[in-house]
This record gives structure tokens, C-alpha cells and sequence, in this order.
């Protein structure tokens, strides 16, 4: 499965220009709705997509994010019907690589074992579980790259030259660097201390940087992307969707559009960057 990954940034590269991955949660506002954004966002210029797995208590996550995982629970979504998902997607799209992000609690009551083997049969690429550091990698880390899933990790601003070693040691697909020191959609990064950061990791890895957390507009992702192999959007994405609803939090006609129209520009901040 790794293999969507690495040909994905092979393209990249060979255009001269990073990656847009783009963040949107599995079920929100609901199922339906969920699937057409999803679809849509390769159509808009994504080249890789991170579905987020609903939980109760998303540590990592901003408001945004957090009320996302709230609605989709609302609507009844779980780890099986967000695998449904992916697995419909693929029935139309089997290109775009597709990263399941999200928080071990929902993993471990599905079952480490089933999760994998359902995950593998329904399309997903790789994971990002934000809340299992390297000190746990017998739990998923280890039994998803002996599967073929990329177990994708995270380095951050306070992540030093001691630590990023174990960080990176079964890190696959590509590391996430995470802008800023706190939750996502809370604050705009610092873009030449990004570049400095990316350049660090990269002293360390062969595998393709991206960089997220804070990333909003066309503009920033055309300044992240000038220093880093992956641009990374999710809060942004996640709000445009929320402010589209109604005063139910139900989707209306224009919902999917208010999220492909910022990818679009997001995609064009991007391309924009190209070397």
C-alpha cells in the first residue's frame, strides 16, 4: 500500500513542487456527505488524503476538529463505517493514497488484528495514531508495517536531536512535521523557523517531509511548500465545511463546494511555489 505513497511524491518531484494532503473527517456532518467530499478532494488538487477517525476525546485536535468528531459521532460514525468509506471511495479512485488519522482508543475496541486486515481490504495507505509514541510500537506500529501500512509519526518544534532518531526509526511513507507548539487550527507558523525545521529532519531521513498545523490559505501553503516535500490542511478544510451547514448542522447544496473551492486555492498556493 505504501507504494500510492511513494509514487505520489515520485510525481511531485518530478513536477517540482510539494504535496497538498488534505484533512477532512470521516462522517461529518454525515456519512453521504462525507463520502463527496472526500471524492472531491482529489478532484481539487489534493494528492494525498488524511480521513479522520471520529473520537471522543482528541487531544491533538483544535475546536474545529474536535466539533467534526462530534458531529460524525452524532451521526452514527465509527472505525467500520469509516473503513466503508475508504472502501467506496476506492470503487471510483484507486490512485490517491489515503492515511487514516486519528487516536489509538478506537483501534484497540475494533481490534488491532481486525483493524489491520479490514483497513488493508479497504484501501488505506498508511496511519497517523498521534497518541502512540515510539516506546509503544509493539501496539500498532510494528504489526502495520509487517502488514504494508506506512505508520506515518510526528516530529514537532520540541521534538530535540535526541529524541528525533526514535521518532524516525519505524517511521514510513513520510514524516509529519507539525508547525507550531499546540492543537491544530490555533495559531499561524512561523514559515522561515518551519524551513529551518524541515531542513533538520531532513539531515535525518530520506523520507519526504510535510508540514502542517496552521496551514490556512494559498498563501501559506505556498510558503510552507517553498521549503517542504508536503503541505498539510486540515482545520481550514474542516471549518469551510462547518460553515456551510445549516442551523442543524445539516449539509446543504453548497457544502462540498465550500470545501473543493479551498482546496483549489490551497492546490494553486502550492503549484504556485513550484521550483
Amino acid at each position: 500500500m505504501t507504494s500510492r505513497i511513494e509514487a505520489t511524491f515520485a510525481r511531485c518531484r518530478a513536477e517540482g513542487r510539494a504535496a497538498l494532503v488534505t484533512y477532512v473527517m470521516a462522517g461529518d456532518p454525515d456519512p453521504e456527505t462525507s463520502l463527496k467530499v472526500l471524492e472531491a478532494l482529489p478532484r481539487s488538487g489534493a494528492d494525498i488524503v488524511e480521513f479522520g477517525l471520529p473520537f471522543t476525546d482528541p487531544m491533538a485536535d483544535g475546536p474545529a476538529i474536535q466539533a467534526a468528531a462530534l458531529r460524525a459521532l452524532r451521526a452514527g460514525q465509527n472505525v467500520a463505517r469509516t473503513l466503508d468509506l475508504v472502501r467506496r471511495f476506492r470503487s471510483g479512485n484507486g490512485e490517491t493514497p489515503v492515511i487514516l488519522m486519528g487516536y489509538y482508543n478506537p483501534i484497540y475496541a475494533y481490534g488491532v488484528d481486525r483493524f489491520l486486515a479490514d483497513a488493508l481490504e479497504a484501501g488505506i495507505d498508511g496511519l497517523i495514531v498521534v497518541d502512540l509514541p515510539p516506546e509503544e510500537d509493539d501496539e500498532l506500529c510494528l504489526p502495520a508495517l509487517a502488514k504494508g501500512l506506512a505508520f506515518i509519526r510526528l516530529a514537532t518544534p520540541t521534538t530535540d536531536e535526541r529524541r528525533l532518531p526514535a521518532v524516525l526509526a519505524n517511521t514510513a511513507g513520510f514524516v509529519y512535521y507539525v508547525s507550531i507548539t499546540g492543537i491544530t487550527g490555533t495559531a499561524t507558523p512561523d514559515f522561515g523557523k518551519v524551513s529551518d525545521a524541515v531542513a533538520r529532519i531532513r539531515r535525518h531521513t530520506d523520507l519526504p517531509v510535510v508540514v502542517g498545523f496552521g496551514v490556512k490559505t494559498g498563501a501559506h501553503a505556498a510558503a510552507i511548500a517553498r521549503g517542504a516535500d508536503g503541505v498539510v490542511v486540515g482545520s481550514a478544510l474542516v471549518d469551510a465545511l462547518f460553515r456551510s451547514l445549516d442551523a442543524e448542522g445539516r449539509a446543504q447544496g453548497g457544502s462540498v463546494e465550500a470545501v473543493s473551492g479551498l482546496v483549489r486555492e490551497l492546490a494553486d498556493g502550492v503549484r504556485s511555489a513550484a521550483a
